[in-house]
């Protein structure tokens, strides 16, 4: 089984997030994509953030009658910090040895992993799929690669993706730009502006029934 995971704290999801789950899974010809809201991140502060079933809820209903994307409570379902190497270890004894797990991250996000739990352990669990927005440079993510993760991976043309002798592979895969972010949702909504088109239209409902993000005591 191949599949695809992208994390975040989904603060909330939005299109970009959708977007880019769905043209990972397209490009790597994935069997599933799972969505996985962090229940508490480890390099976030609590405010600001709403409930991780909330959260988890807007994601289910943004993946809703979109083929082969699912939300999952894997990070839910265990106490203390969301750590990524826990998660993928839950993924492996799920699926089984056979499974092949593709991590999707924002090149943003890349170049932290260095401040990530036992990030090295990382690249021995998934591939990576650092999706870049139009404009990156590859020489950008080349020197986080080899400065944060190890200076043995070797840039393949014809793949478009750094590859090593013993660790799992790097792909850059540039994804359509959506310029929306979590914080523009929430800046909207403070604001009392709409947020339509920048969030699924069940999401959007969603945020008005529970009334979240219109102060900074509801996330």
């Amino acid at each position: 089984m191949r599949v695809g995971l992208l994390g975040g704290t989904f603060n909330p999801i939005h299109l970009g997030h959708l977007r880019s789950a769905v043209e990972v899974r397209e490009v790597f010809d994935l069997d599933r994509v799972f969505l996985v809201p962090s229940a508490h991140p480890p390099h976030r502060t609590p405010k600001g953030i709403a409930d991780a079933q909330d959260r988890l809820e807007m994601v289910r209903l943004a993946a809703q009658g979109v083929p082969l994307l699912e939300a999952s409570d894997v990070e839910l379902t265990r106490p203390g910090p969301s750590y990524t190497i826990e998660t993928l270890q839950a993924f492996h004894d799920r699926y089984g040895p056979e499974c092949v797990i593709h991590f999707i991250i924002g090149f943003d996000a890349f170049s932290e992993i260095a401040t990530w739990k036992d990030y090295k352990k990382l690249f021995s669990a998934a591939h990576f799929v650092v999706a870049a927005r139009s404009g990156t440079d590859l020489k950008d993510l080349e020197e986080v690669v080899h400065t944060r993760v190890s200076q043995d991976y070797r840039y393949d043309n014809a793949l478009r993706a750094f590859q090593h002798p013993e660790l799992l592979t790097i792909f850059a895969t540039e994804v359509t730009r959506y310029d929306v972010s979590g914080t523009q949702v929430r800046n909207c909504l403070r604001e009392r502006r709409s947020i339509a088109f920048l969030v699924p239209r069940a999401v959007e409902d969603y945020v008005y029934e529970k009334k979240l993000y219109f102060d900074e005591s509801n996330g």
